[in-house]
C-alpha cells in the first residue's frame, strides 16, 4: 500500500454527520483536530467506535481523521462507526460481508419525530380539563 493513499467516507446518524479519512498508519483516530480519548468522554463511545477496526483485524493498520459536526456525541459516535466501516469497504471489497454480519453498514434511520400543532410534543397531548 502506498502512504498518499486515502479512503473517505461519509457516515450519519439521527443529526449527525461524519466524514472520514483512512490512511495507512499505526492506529490513532483523530476527531475534530483532537484524539479520540479528549473528544468522547464515555469508554462505550471509544469502544463503539473502534468495532469495525477490531472486526476486520485492521486496528493498528490505519491513521483515522473525522471530521463530526451536528448532533450529540452519542449520535456522532454512531456516525462515526458507519463512516469508517463504509471506508474500510473502500480499502477491501471483501470485508463486505463481515462488517454487514455485524450490523455496521446498516444505517439506523431512526430520527427525532416532529411535534404536531395543538400537541405538546410528537406524542404528548395538553392535558383535558372537564371544567
Amino acid at each position: 500500500m502506498d502512504s498518499a493513499v486515502t479512503y473517505s467516507a461519509c457516515g450519519r446518524r439521527k443529526e449527525a454527520i461524519a466524514r472520514v479519512r483512512l490512511m495507512p498508519g499505526k492506529g490513532k483516530i483523530v476527531v475534530n483536530k483532537s484524539s479520540i480519548d479528549k473528544y468522547f468522554g464515555r469508554e462505550t463511545d471509544r469502544i463503539l467506535i473502534k468495532q469495525p477496526f477490531q472486526i476486520t483485524n485492521t486496528l493498528n493498520k490505519f491513521d483515522c481523521f473525522a471530521n463530526l459536526c451536528g448532533g450529540g456525541l452519542s449520535g456522532q459516535a454512531g456516525a462515526l462507526r458507519l463512516g469508517i466501516a463504509r471506508a474500510l469497504l473502500d480499502v477491501d471489497p471483501a470485508y463486505k460481508t463481515i462488517l454487514r454480519k455485524g450490523n455496521f453498514l446498516t444505517r439506523d434511520s431512526r430520527m427525532k419525530e416532529r411535534k404536531k400543532y395543538g400537541q405538546k410534543g410528537a406524542r404528548k397531548r395538553f392535558q383535558w380539563t372537564k371544567r
